[in-house]
């Protein structure tokens, strides 16, 4: 695959999910096409992306290829100081502030699903038992989903967590660790792109908290003002925003207010 036309399977990926793949990664977009070739038994990249344009009539294509280049890096408890910040600034003050209604929490580019479960832990260790909360968690990659809804993880998945709650939300399987059904049943799992502002807004705008961490990194600049401007709207005033640690979201936008929680810079949605 030459440089043109890695440039145009570029550009059917940004056009339909935001995400930009730089000239740099033109070696680790081969090997993906390279697997679709051989399973569509086409000769050429020129015939994929032929394929892509005049035979893919229901996007099932465009969506296997999507499925092979979103990167799915994540285990429990990533960024521990972050979710800290969110356990023991951020919750309880969203708690307080509404104390009669459910909490509602986003985690966007959720990926197998490492970050909702884990949040979802430290929602029952921080709050009420009595009080209700909702996890929506969110990704477009289909492959991954299927792994998040199982939730049966490997060692390296689960090396972060605490000690005593490996032992109280986990079963130990032979093939690994098996989230319990509690840690689950408050996390609903959905297929949606980020890129596409319509079906994000169609999950509510009531949400509490959002999660989209080390995933915008991947996007261009402006479709990262698209999301975040997405994510704006789908957040209750006084709501937080978090992003990865190398991210910024000053950077993106200045719609949102800046404050310290302990030691840790936050994102909130301003009250009026």
């Amino acid at each position: 695959m030459g440089l043109r036309e890695f440039k145009k399977v570029r550009d059917i990926i940004y056009s339909k999910t935001g995400i930009y793949i730089p000239e740099s990664k033109v070696y680790f977009l081969k090997k993906r096409i390279e697997n679709r070739l051989k399973e569509l038994e086409l000769q050429s990249a020129e015939d994929y992306i032929k394929y892509l344009h005049f035979f893919d009539k229901t996007g099932r294509e465009v969506q296997n290829l999507i499925n092979l280049v979103t990167v799915n890096e994540t285990y429990f408890f990533r960024e521990f100081p972050q979710l800290q910040a969110f356990a023991e600034h951020c919750l309880p003050e969203v708690a307080r502030k509404a104390p009669h209604k459910k909490i509602e929490i986003l985690s966007a580019g959720c990926s197998t699903g490492e970050e909702p479960y884990t949040l979802s832990i430290i929602l029952m260790e921080m709050l009420d038992s009595a009080r209700s909360f909702e996890i929506t968690a969110i990704d477009i990659d289909e492959n991954a989903l299927e792994k998040a809804k199982k939730g049966i993880y490997n060692e390296r998945s689960v090396k972060d967590v605490p000690k005593i709650y490996l032992e109280k939300y986990f079963d130990v399987l032979k093939s690994g660790y098996a989230v319990k059904p509690v840690v689950k049943k408050n996390v609903k799992f959905k297929k949606v792109n980020l890129f596409d502002a319509r079906s994000l807004s169609m999950l509510g705008k009531d949400f509490d908290f959002i999660f989209c961490r080390n995933v915008l990194i991947y996007f261009s600049d402006d479709s990262r003002r698209k999301v975040v401007e997405s994510f704006y709207n789908m957040m209750v005033p006084g709501g937080y925003i978090f992003l990865g640690h190398s991210e910024s979201v000053s950077r993106i936008t200045t719609a949102f207010r800046i404050k310290r929680a302990g030691d840790f810079i936050v994102y909130q949605k301003p009250l009026e």
